[in-house]
Parts: structure tokens; C-alpha cells; sequence
């Protein structure tokens, strides 16, 4: 077994084409092929349905697909570690986030990037918490940043960084400062702009109404805390937006962020990478970094 072999299987994996499988592996699509073909003469199993174009995967294609990732993976690994030896940590770091912690990742990025001058990062912001999952098992991500409840059931290994908390991001009114805090079940009365449904981040709102008896319809809804700093700003709406991301913006002038109450509700978040031994030396350089920057006491608090 070759592992060019195993190269173009998961290539084939990536872009469901062979011609465009044997493009990316720089080959003809007849040398592809063949290769296939190899791999599944000394395996004794068929591992491609094939027709007149590619149908997908026997099982037992998928999974030697599976198997074919995490080999490809540790091998990439066992250079990279020599590499580190030799002249230093190089390669790129390939880190996603869901979009409410993107401001963690910004924390890690530069001691990671100063403590690894050969290495480069290559951030992947706005996934959802299932592609996050699928991209860290497919090994196309090192590491990402996101709730420990999206991963809690799967076997990944997880970074504690910090406690996610909510605030209600309205428009100043009036010259006064406001309430210092208001409770979840005043504040579904506010016309909102939230996170789209189908986000780990709404759905944590979402449950938090639901937990004072509350459903909320929301007016705006939108893929991008950024977006909902803009709506606040632009219109009449209010958003519920983790507190993280006010050391990003602060508070803008002519808005009010006040900390929702009854219940205080928090979500843990942290950096999670495949749950392999041993890690990876661009994702242990990563977990060396979270050792020694201060991510909770900078983001547990609310910014002056």
C-alpha cells in the first residue's frame, strides 16, 4: 500500500469527481484511477460504486476513507514534528470558529504567531458547530474554537479558554446610562435582531427564553455578529450579543450594553483538536499558547 494511494482516495472523498480528484493530486485521471484500483486489489474489497461517473463509496470505502485521513494526517504530523526539530515549528495552522468566538481565536493568533515565526494561520470564521465537527474528524481543520456542548458528545480533545456571557445591545436613547442590568424575560419585549436558527449561538438564546417561559420572533435575523452590531446601529432594533465581543467593538458610542439576568447564563467554550495521541506539534504549539495567554481574564469581564 502506497500512500500516494491513499492520497487519491481521499482526494476522490473531497470533490465526488474523479477528473477533478486527479487534478487536485496533480495526475491524469487514468493514473488516479489505477491507483485506486491498487489499493483496492491489495485490500481485497471494492471501495468505489462506479458507473458512468463517480457514485460514491462502498462502506467499506468510507471506511477506508476514515482510516486513509487519519494515516495521511499522522504522517503530516511525524514531518511537521521533524521539521520542528530541525529548524523550528513551520506549516500553517488551521484554525475555525463559530462566530461568536472569533474574538478568542484573535487572542491566540499572535502570541502563536510570535512564539512560531516559520508557522502561518489560516483562520476560518463563521462555521457552524456541525462543520466544525466534520472539518476536525476529516482532519482539514487543527483546531477550532467553539462550546464545549457542540463537541461534549464526540471524542475530541478540549481546551477550556473561557465562560461565554450575553448582554443586551440596544440604542442609546436618552442621556442616561440605563438599567445596570435587565432580566431575559424583559428583554424579549425589545424588537431583536439575532443569530440565524440553525447557529449554536441563537440556539443558546433561544434556550435561555425558554428557561423564563418565553418564545422571541425576531424582525432580523443575520449569520454575523458584526451584522448585528450594524442592524443596532442602522435601525430600531436590539440583539443579544456575548459579551466577548465587546472587547472587538467596546460599546459604540450612541448604543447601551446591559448584562441579561434571571438567569445569568453562560456557556463554555474552547479550543478543541482530534483527540489523538500524540497531538499534532502545530496543535500542541497551540495548546502551548492557551497555557500561557490569560483568554478567561481577558474575556470574563466587561470591558471600561
Amino acid at each position: 500500500m502506497l500512500l500516494r494511494q491513499l492520497e487519491y482516495l481521499v482526494a476522490l472523498a473531497r470533490a465526488r469527481h474523479f477528473a477533478k480528484a486527479a487534478q487536485a493530486c496533480y495526475v491524469s485521471q487514468p493514473t488516479l484511477s489505477e491507483g485506486i484500483r491498487k489499493l483496492e486489489d491489495e485490500l481485497g474489497v471494492p471501495l468505489v460504486q462506479r458507473g458512468r461517473r463517480f457514485e460514491g463509496f462502498t462502506p467499506e470505502g468510507e471506511r477506508v476513507v476514515m482510516w486513509a485521513r487519519r494515516i495521511l494526517a499522522d504522517r503530516d504530523a511525524m514531518r511537521g514534528e521533524l521539521q520542528s526539530l530541525r529548524a523550528g515549528l513551520s506549516g500553517r495552522l488551521r484554525i475555525g470558529t463559530v462566530p461568536t468566538a472569533a474574538t478568542a481565536v484573535a487572542l491566540l493568533t499572535q502570541p502563536f504567531c510570535a512564539a512560531n515565526p516559520l508557522a502561518t494561520v489560516q483562520v476560518f470564521a463563521d462555521l457552524q458547530s456541525e462543520d466544525i465537527i466534520n472539518r476536525l474528524r476529516t482532519y482539514e481543520l487543527d483546531a477550532a474554537v467553539t462550546y464545549h456542548s457542540t463537541v461534549a458528545a464526540h471524542e475530541f480533545k478540549f481546551v477550556p479558554l473561557y465562560q461565554e456571557r450575553y448582554v443586551l445591545l440596544t440604542q442609546r436613547t436618552v442621556p442616561e446610562s440605563g438599567p445596570a442590568e435587565i432580566p431575559w424575560e424583559e428583554a424579549a419585549h425589545y424588537p431583536l435582531c439575532l443569530l440565524h436558527p440553525g447557529m449554536q449561538g441563537r440556539q443558546v438564546i433561544d434556550a435561555a427564553f425558554d428557561s423564563v417561559g418565553v418564545r422571541v420572533t425576531p424582525r432580523v435575523e443575520t449569520d454575523s455578529i458584526a451584522s448585528m452590531f450594524a442592524q443596532v446601529r442602522a435601525g430600531h432594533w436590539a440583539s443579544v450579543v456575548p459579551h466577548a465581543w465587546l472587547h472587538v467593538f467596546g460599546v459604540p458610542p450612541g448604543m447601551h450594553a446591559v448584562p441579561l439576568v434571571d438567569p445569568v447564563r453562560t456557556e463554555r467554550m474552547g479550543l478543541v483538536l482530534p483527540a489523538r495521541e500524540p497531538v499534532a506539534p502545530i496543535g500542541q504549539a497551540l495548546i502551548d499558547v492557551v497555557d500561557r495567554t490569560v483568554v478567561a481574564a481577558t474575556l470574563e469581564g466587561l470591558p471600561d
